[in-house]
C-alpha cells in the first residue's frame, strides 16, 4: 500500500476512530488533579480541565483492516510506545506512567489544541511521521523537548497529585 496515496481515504477514518477513543477516555479517564495541572500548564495546555488520562493495559488502535495495515506499515505504535494522546485523551500504558511520559502526552495535548482539535492535528502529524520518521518527526521532536526531566520513576506510586489513578 502506497500510504501517501491512500492518505486522503484513511485520514477520515483515522480522524473518526480517535474521536471515538477519545469520547471513550472523557467518560472512563481521570482528570488531572493539581500537580499535573500544573504540569500541562508547563506543557502549553489551555484547556487543562478537558483532560482525562486512562491507564490501560494496551494502547488502543484502529480494529479498521485498512487502517490497522496502513498503522502497521507506517511504523506507529512500536512495542515500546508507553502513551497515545488523542485530543484531550491521553492513555498510559500500566507500568510505564512517569511523569516524564505524562508531560511529552500533554505537549501533545497543547499541539492538538494548537492545530484546532483531531481534525486539524492528525493529518499534520501522519504527514510528518510518513515524511521524517517517527522519532524526527517535528512534532515528536517538540513533545520531547518539553519532557519534565529528572522524573525517570515510572512506578505509579511515585505520581502522586498528577492524577487519580483508582483505575489502576
Amino acid at each position: 500500500m502506497n500510504l501517501a496515496d491512500a492518505l486522503p481515504s484513511l485520514l477520515p477514518r483515522a480522524i473518526a476512530w480517535a474521536e471515538a477513543e477519545a469520547r471513550r477516555a472523557a467518560r472512563e479517564g481521570e482528570p488531572l488533579a493539581c500537580d499535573g495541572l500544573a504540569l500541562a500548564s508547563r506543557a502549553g495546555v489551555g484547556e487543562t480541565e478537558r483532560i482525562r488520562i486512562l491507564v490501560v493495559d494496551e494502547l488502543p488502535r484502529p480494529d479498521d483492516p485498512a487502517l490497522s495495515d496502513a498503522v502497521r506499515e507506517a511504523g506507529f505504535f512500536p512495542p515500546e510506545t508507553i502513551g497515545l494522546t488523542l485530543g484531550h485523551a491521553v492513555f498510559l500504558r500500566g507500568g510505564h506512567v512517569s511523569r516524564r511520559a505524562l508531560s511529552h502526552e500533554l505537549r501533545h495535548v497543547a499541539q492538538y489544541e494548537k492545530a484546532g482539535g483531531i481534525a486539524g492535528f492528525l493529518p499534520v502529524y501522519v504527514r510528518q511521521v510518513l515524511e521524517f520518521g517517527y522519532a524526527a518527526a517535528p512534532l515528536e521532536e517538540d513533545a520531547r523537548r518539553h519532557e519534565a526531566d529528572g522524573f525517570a520513576d515510572s512506578s505509579a506510586a511515585a505520581l502522586p497529585g498528577l492524577f487519580n489513578q483508582s483505575n489502576q
